[in-house]
């Protein structure tokens, strides 16, 4: 195999198929990259048995078909330590890809293509349509609460629920929650949830740059394909039960506070400063008009300020882990936020004004 191509139509596509691969590899050929010539073609595959990404880009001169694996870290390094404006030349020489650019020349080691992976992704079941940048406000908006490495490995990844003409996003970690549903074409099958996981949800979002370009999902009984431009995405599921969420939302909190959200999110800063660092616990205390927030640490430092918010009713006193308060304060876009209690022990629900579709709860702390 042999082609040209330039450095400008090369980087932006191996940049996220190579970032599909994890540095480190049980399998010697998951750290390369699958590379493919047929007629003007190029198409690059990146996989970690996982997720998968194939990314196509059309060749300006004639090419020489073939297909090999190339180690994928090593050749992005070459291609962005060359100049912008360069012309790559890369080439089959037996068991070794040339790589030429000016003066310059590589020779990177190989794998045979027989060998890369594939992802089989079973029978599809259902089809969806919305634009990118809806897809990637739903993963933004509560992308934020999927856990890391929880025991419960049903939440390290983002549930998708598809019902009655939408998509709806919901993470949570256990300790908060997040929610937010977009109108999507192809959504008015029987309702059904999948679970994507931590790492397919962070490669989609890399994908979604062309706002209202659409993005076509399609889903199956043990995978998520997506196709973003001229990307193929597919992701396997998470074989597990989502929590039901519904149930976690706070339904009967009788007080509500309107506060302006970069003023609380201000006064929640400059409070943490001073919280228990392992903790990170602050108290707030409600009373007509206003609302105090308090924090403490072990070595007796204290810091409290109060701000001026929209509650009518009886005094109140809950304490939160800050960070979560700030993670929602700093997602959401409206200017004006509702917080909706109904005890010291029970979870809070936060809304933006203007953001009717996006919900937030977070778990009270005893402080």
């Amino acid at each position: 195999m042999k082609f040209v191509i330039s450095r400008e139509a090369l980087i932006k596509p191996l940049q996220l198929v190579a970032g599909v691969v994890e540095r480190r590899q049980t399998l010697p050929v998951l750290s390369n990259i699958l590379l493919v010539v047929e007629g003007d073609q190029l198409s690059m595959t990146g996989t970690d048995l996982e997720v998968e990404l194939v990314g196509r880009v059309t060749l300006d001169e004639a090419a020489e078909a073939g297909s090999i694996t190339v180690p994928a870290r090593k050749l992005m390094d070459i291609c962005k330590s060359l100049p912008d404006d360069a012309r790559i030349e890369l080439a089959l020489s037996g068991q070794k890809m040339v790589i030429k650019a000016g003066r310059s020349r590589f020779t990177l080691s190989t794998l045979s293509a027989a060998e890369f992976p594939n992802v089989d992704d079973g029978p599809q079941a259902m089809e969806l349509t919305l634009s990118q940048a809806e897809l990637r406000r739903l993963i933004d908006k509560a992308g934020f609460s999927m856990a890391q490495q929880d025991v419960r490995y049903y939440l390290n990844g983002m549930l998708l629920e598809i019902a009655e003409g939408s998509l709806r996003s919901v993470a949570t970690d256990g300790h908060r929650l997040a929610t937010c549903r977009a109108n999507a074409e192809g959504a008015n099958a029987a309702p059904s949830q999948i679970i994507v996981p931590r790492k397919g949800i962070l490669e989609l979002a890399r994908l979604l740059q062309n706002g209202e370009q659409p993005v076509r999902l399609v889903i199956g009984s043990s995978h998520i394909r997506a196709y973003v431009g001229d990307f193929i995405f597919t992701s396997k599921l998470v074989d597990g039960k989502f929590p039901d969420y519904q149930r976690v939302i706070p339904k009967n909190g009788d007080k509500q506070v309107l506060g302006e959200r970069q003023e609380l999110r201000q006064v929640f800063s400059r409070i943490a400063i001073l919280s228990n660092e392992k903790y990170r616990g602050v108290r707030m205390s409600l009373s007509s008009g206003f609302l105090q927030v308090m924090a403490n640490n072990p070595e007796q430092e204290e810091a409290e300020e109060t701000v001026s918010v929209d509650y009518e009713g009886e005094s109140l006193e809950i304490g939160f882990n800050v960070n979560y308060l700030l993670d929602v304060l700093s997602i959401l876009s409206s200017d004006t936020v509702r917080l909706t209690l109904s005890d010291s022990n029970s979870s809070v629900l936060l809304e933006g004004m203007d953001e009717a579709d996006c919900l937030y709860v977070v778990m009270p702390m005893r402080m």
